[in-house]
């Protein structure tokens, strides 16, 4: 049957790599919030990541009070980051996330000329979403996978 609604078609790839960013966010060592990453070009992964403190750093992510610690990182700025000491670009790539992307991480998604994000689940501020769809970014929503 015709996709008959304005949003894309999701493909059984876009569920599959869903599925490893969630495989992914178990790797986290985060309390309050999982978070996996996987970005992909040409249906190769070239890059991964998941929300946590800088390499060297203990993980741990959280204060004594349960409030995450100000220098770690999130799932795509993760991947992102891990491109930049490689030899492959994210232009033109897809990021697939376990939750959408906050402010800042839209701004770096954006800069590394990912044209595309698909994503499960929202996180509570939405404008990371709103000013990646105004500068053209494809932006899809899975709930079922």
């Amino acid at each position: 049957m015709a996709n008959t609604k304005l949003q894309p078609e999701v493909t059984k790839f876009d569920r599959a790599y869903l599925r490893m960013a969630q495989v992914w966010a178990g790797l986290s060592h985060c309390e309050r919030r999982k978070v996996g990453a996987i970005i992909v070009k040409d249906r190769m992964i070239i890059s991964d990541g998941y929300n946590g403190t800088p390499s060297g750093f203990e993980n741990c992510c959280e204060d004594e009070n349960g409030k995450t610690l100000w220098y770690v990182l999130h799932a795509e700025a993760n991947a992102i980051l891990k491109l930049s000491r490689s030899t492959q670009s994210a232009e033109g790539a897809t990021l697939y996330l376990t939750l959408s992307p906050c402010k800042e991480c839209s701004k770096l998604i954006l800069q590394a000329g990912i044209r595309k994000l698909v994503y499960i689940d929202e996180y509570s501020d939405e404008d990371g979403i709103g000013f990646l769809k105004n500068h053209g970014i494809e932006v899809l929503k899975v709930t079922d996978l």
